[in-house]
């Protein structure tokens, strides 16, 4: 007998005052990559955090279980030039260690379509490093893969 069970976790799109769980994600992020510092050494103030929550080009969705932030997801919405859309990327997503293989990363994901839709979305992306197979797993099972190359170009002229 197969029932079907409600999550565990909850998911909530982040907004204007959300600061502290966006600070508890930022948290959440650093131990999940393995870059503490990076997501907690220099955080913005909490007017920063609130302008960009409240803002239309930013999305923030976290997972929650027990009031504790156990995933994330953090995407920018980029208004397109040739015609009247946009794009969505998804610059992080992370699930805290102990609470992976449960479906956060797919809800958060599926919070991200509802979200990005009305904002005038026709299509999300994502990157994934090719060392990192469950996350190439997730977005093979969730969308189409296509090769691309990155570069990270600095501020500097050369």
């Amino acid at each position: 007998m197969n029932l079907h069970m409600p999550p565990s976790f909850a998911i909530r799109v982040l907004g204007h005052g959300d600061t502290g769980p966006m600070r508890a994600m930022l948290g959440m992020f650093g131990r999940a990559f393995g870059e503490t510092e990076t997501y907690t050494g220099a955080q913005p103030d909490t007017a920063y955090l609130q302008r960009l929550l409240g803002s239309d080009t930013f999305i923030a969705i976290a997972a929650t279980k027990g009031g504790d932030v156990v995933g994330g997801l953090a995407a920018y919405v980029l208004p397109k030039f040739e015609q009247q859309r946009s794009e969505v990327y998804i610059y992080d997503l992370a699930v805290a260690e102990d609470h992976r293989r449960q479906g956060i990363a797919t809800a958060l994901i599926a919070a991200l379509q509802k979200t990005a839709a009305p904002r005038g979305a026709y299509v999300i992306f994502v990157q994934a490093d090719l060392v990192d197979g469950p996350a190439i797993a997730l977005y093979s099972k969730l969308g189409v893969r296509e090769d691309v190359l990155h570069f990270d170009i600095s501020t500097a002229p050369r």
